[in-house]
């Protein structure tokens, strides 16, 4: 019997003891609050049985060798293969959600095939495949298994031991870390203003200097191009550009403003980083490599503050400690011929800033649906259908398919839902309130404002 044997040995009979003290509601299945939908049923199946309490001395020991030692050690042997052994052996699915962050990591197939045998253990359902990650997160989503305590602590020593960078990231807050994986890229850390320094990350572009629509012939007719407007000034923000960048920190209209776009989920967004507390600085916004629900997760460069993206919310670090929540300009997407033709005052950032590369990722690469686990996805439209959301005066977000509107909206038909009202704009769609003042709406497919406002309300539906 090996060291690590004897001493696993010895806490599964301390462990054991210690369980006959536990109560019988540690050992109880926790019952959701509210049901799955049947289309979840129908899809991923019934969900096992959750316990509650703690996790014995023993599992402790197991998760910390299994998922904390191996990460810090690089390696991968007998102790490891206990461990894990162990902990498909505990009848407690909380724990696949460590597998399925050490699986994101995992770089071997016969690796990727032990944790796959143990999340299917844990979760009472045959996985299958090279690297099974997705469909056990999705799964994971789906049924929305509660994390095991302590979670963020093996998690953190899990993903701080791959990308040193992400170790002030990985702190408590408003955010569900169950959500969190890694986006295959590296942190976006460099200091503001240096837009042109290397790095191996998805850099972000800081006070881009930008042309006139006439200036701009490098762009063709059919090019997608984000509109914003403020104050006045209008400009562009083309698509190649972002898909390269997808972090844009800008003035524009006398107000500054942190522009992200999510390549996964067609989705730029514009948030006034002035419109903050007294006595807290601009923030400035970079790309952290990391996905919650195949969204980009930014944070703030001068405090480390994590947002939630979509939302525009500090959820972590000083800035949530302070309640930052950014208000969101309008941004209109559509083509470069409609946007400067409506507005020939518009500028446009440089083609340098693409980096000599012209991708298409949003019909190419997501052809087929999210290429990263999103779970479950509300049916009422299909997961890429484009949607202009907004919130509504009274807090609701309300969703509308781009196409049904584009079509009512040119037959000269109103659409309007509470105070909201949509307008067309150089080709593309805006939520404007009865006054005709910006509400701050964007594009984005259907999965993507779905679970970020779950309940949303759908118009026409």
């Amino acid at each position: 019997m090996t060291h690590f044997q004897a001493r696993f040995q010895s806490i599964l009979i301390i462990a054991s003891v210690l369980a006959l003290c536990l109560s019988v509601s540690t050992r109880a299945t926790a019952q959701s609050a509210d049901p799955l939908p049947d289309y979840v049923i129908e899809q991923f199946g019934q969900p096992p049985e959750i316990p509650t309490g703690p996790i014995s001395p023993a599992l402790q020991f197991a998760l910390r060798v299994a998922f904390v030692d191996s990460i810090a050690f690089q390696t991968w042997d007998d102790n490891q293969a206990a461990a894990l052994d162990e902990i498909a052996k505990s009848n407690d699915p909380r724990l696949a959600w460590l597998i399925s962050d050490m699986m994101r990591f995992a770089g071997s197939n016969q690796l990727n095939a032990t944790l796959t045998e143990a999340a299917s253990d844990l979760l009472g359902k045959q996985f299958e495949g090279r690297n099974s990650w997705g469909v056990v997160t999705d799964h994971l989503l789906a049924w929305d298994i509660p994390a095991p305590p302590e979670y963020l602590k093996y998690k953190k020593a899990i993903f701080v031991g791959i990308v040193p960078g992400w170790d002030d990231i990985f702190v408590e807050g408003d955010i569900d870390w169950r959500l969190v994986s890694w986006g295959g890229v590296l942190i976006d850390d460099r200091p503001y203003d240096q837009t042109d320094a290397p790095c191996n990350c998805i850099p972000a572009v800081d006070n881009p200097d930008v042309s006139t629509a006439d200036e701009a012939t490098w762009l063709r007719d059919d090019d997608i191009v984000f509109g914003v407007e403020v104050n006045g000034a209008y400009r562009a923000y083309p698509r190649q550009i972002m898909e390269v960048r997808e972090m844009v920190n800008d003035t524009l209209g006398g107000r500054d403003l942190g522009i992200p776009y999510c390549t996964l989920c067609g989705a730029a967004q514009a948030y006034f980083t002035d419109d903050v507390p007294a006595g807290v600085r601009r923030p400035i916004l970079r790309t952290s490599g990391l996905l919650s629900r195949s969204n980009k997760v930014m944070y703030d460069l001068e405090t480390w503050s994590v947002f939630d993206t979509f939302l525009g919310h500090a959820v972590t670090g000083p800035l949530a400690e302070k309640g930052v929540k950014l208000s969101q300009a309008t941004v209109i997407t559509t083509d470069w011929k409609t946007w400067k033709t409506a507005h020939p005052d518009t500028t446009v950032l440089l083609e340098r800033y693409a980096l000599g590369r012209n991708p298409d990722f949003r019909n190419t690469r997501d052809a087929n649906g999210p290429i990263f686990p999103v779970g479950d996805v509300d049916p009422r439209l299909s997961v890429h259908e484009d949607v202009i959301g907004v919130i509504t005066a009274s807090g609701t977000p309300v969703a509308f398919q781009r196409t049904a509107a584009v079509i009512a909206l040119t037959r000269g038909e109103e659409i309007a839902f509470e105070n909201v009202r949509l307008a067309l704009d150089a080709g593309g769609v805006k939520a404007i309130d009865a006054d005709g003042s910006d509400l701050g709406s964007h594009q984005a497919f259907w999965f993507a404002w779905s679970q970020f406002h779950p309940g949303t309300e759908l118009w026409g539906q």
